[in-house]
């Protein structure tokens, strides 16, 4: 059954509809999806991201089932979830991702799971809820430069976020840790680079870097066209640095067949239930 009839029958939102991500048609003819829980609306307002904003209304506590009955019909081995930032609850939906994850667990054992989660405003007992459900990946997006925060990521704090990924780290040193960046927001790649040296020393794994596209004349525009090439160094660089893999490229985002990702990684080998797909 095809991707797009199984999300609709079953009530659900995918961030590749909701922030226009030009690789929809590629990655739901392979059959793979970034399901997007928590509701369509997010509670801030940044200005690369072309996801509904304002304040949601209510929360769907039967969603992990509905969502994990999806993951069994489309036969999923390998499934990204993540979610808008609903800073109006106390744990920002934490419960709600670890309800997911277990469901999952309970109606398709061996599929792999990966979080991509909201900073949860900082809260360390949200970020223990996620990981206390054992996805096999935690992702948390830091996004850009610190100098490009307050323009592009209103809410946002960039050592928020590096706290965020340092935590899961230790907490739950099995996981797989990730994150992703996007350029054309007018940084520099010096600025780029310290990024990388700062997730390096908090042992983040996989770093994924793209090119920030603008979704409408509201959002920020594109300050300029990174080349190809520019992408392949950044992730030699990267490798060289530590990351276990660096999948970096104009239309490459944090989800773009992410199970590949981490085929491509030397982690895979830890993770014995992960199956080829492809």
């Amino acid at each position: 059954m095809g991707v797009k009839q199984v999300v609709r029958e079953h009530g659900l939102h995918t961030v590749c509809e909701e922030a226009h991500c030009p690789n929809i048609g590629e990655c739901w003819g392979h059959g793979t999806a970034t399901f997007m829980i928590l509701g369509d609306t997010c509670t801030r307002g940044c200005r690369y991201c072309a996801v509904n904003k304002g304040m949601p209304t209510e929360l769907d506590l039967e969603e992990p089932n509905r969502l994990a009955d999806a993951v069994v019909r489309m036969g999923l081995s390998y499934v990204v979830i993540t979610s808008v930032d609903r800073d109006d609850l106390a744990d920002g939906g934490a419960g709600v991702f670890g309800d997911c994850i277990r469901r999952i667990r309970e109606r398709s054992p061996g599929t792999v799971v990966e979080t991509l989660v909201p900073d949860f405003q900082g809260n360390p007992s949200a970020l223990r809820t996620v990981l206390d459900a054992r996805p096999e990946v935690l992702n948390h997006n830091i996004e850009t430069v610190p100098r490009l925060y307050r323009r592009a990521r209103g809410g946002g704090v960039y050592e928020t976020s590096l706290e965020l990924l340092e935590r899961a780290r230790a907490w739950a040193p099995w996981v797989v840790t990730k994150t992703g960046m996007m350029l054309g927001l007018g940084e520099q790649i010096s600025e780029v680079l310290t990024v990388m040296r700062d997730l390096v020393e908090r042992s983040v794994d996989i770093l994924t870097i793209g090119q920030y596209l603008r979704p409408s004349e509201w959002h920020l525009p594109v300050h300029r066209f990174v080349h190809p090439d520019e992408f392949l160094e950044l992730a030699q660089q990267g490798e060289a640095m530590g990351f276990a893999h660096v999948e970096a490229g104009p239309l490459v985002r944090s989800s773009y067949r992410a199970d590949r990702q981490l085929l491509r990684s030397r982690l895979a080998s830890g993770l014995t239930n992960l199956a080829e797909t492809g």
